[in-house]
């Protein structure tokens, strides 16, 4: 009798919409989608186009075990929560706008995990009714949280500390108080949206990790990149293992 080998949870990893060569073209880094594959899940790329609504998101998600939103160089546009653009908010993915903002209700309603990743983190947030500081370096006693320029030797390397909030979602993958994490993001969270839980702070006390307070299942936001060698980073291989077995339970 031959034994059919182990279907692989498939997760479903939002694109983002940018010209390449001229044309527009829906993409996602290819790190994201490694770091799917190293922890036994198989990631589905999502085109992104406006016109894509709750109804259709849940229809897309009934073929999936969990939903990945990446980070990207992209941001939420501000009208999203209703906030006029500043001039360091350079640029916009109006249809990535449209279709996380309709995902993640929908990841939600079915009970299917999801990690949302620097501008899926800000997107979660968004989603809630919160808001964004566009410009986070411009803030009283905030840092600097984008990546040093000209420094390509350093990229996603940890440079600050995050602080745990104990009894949470990530205290619960993770059994330190902290670790020490990368910045590579301009945005953060300003007001924090109606039912999420902070999970973790930046010393600054920029929040910099949330959960969904009811959901069903893993809903976790991180603003910094763990999918950058995770399996290297205690942290980050935490995050993912928890991520992938609530797939595996969503079978």
């Amino acid at each position: 009798m031959q034994i059919r080998p182990q279907i692989r949870p498939l997760v479903a990893v939002i694109a983002c919409r940018r010209d390449v060569e001229g044309h527009p073209a829906h993409i996602v880094t290819d790190k994201y989608l490694t770091a799917l594959r190293a922890y036994g899940l198989d990631p589905v790329v999502l085109p992104v186009w406006e016109d894509v609504d709750v109804e259709r998101a849940k229809r897309l998600l009934s073929h999936f075990d969990g939903l990945m939103l990446t980070g990207s160089p992209t941001n939420v546009h501000p009208s999203r929560y209703r906030e006029e653009c500043a001039p360091e908010n350079e640029r916009a993915d109006t249809d990535r706008d449209a279709v996380a903002l309709a995902l993640i209700p929908a990841v939600l309603e079915r009970g299917l995990p999801l990690l949302a990743i620097c501008r899926g983190f800000q997107e979660l947030n968004v989603a809630f009714g919160g808001s964004l500081y566009q410009a986070v370096q411009n803030q009283p006693g905030k840092f600097d949280h984008r990546e040093p320029k000209g420094k390509t030797q350093q990229q996603y390397v940890p440079t600050h500390e995050l602080a745990i909030k104990p009894g949470g979602v990530l205290a619960g993958l993770y059994p330190e108080h902290g670790a020490r994490v990368n910045s590579l993001h301009q945005q953060g969270i300003d007001r924090l949206g109606n039912g999420l839980t902070v999970e973790g702070v930046a010393p600054d006390s920029l929040i910099e990790a949330v959960s969904v307070s009811d959901a069903k299942t893993f809903t976790l936001g991180v603003q910094w990149h763990p999918e950058w060698q995770p399996t290297e980073h205690p942290l980050y291989d935490a995050i993912f293992k928890g991520f992938a077995e609530a797939c595996l339970s969503a079978r």
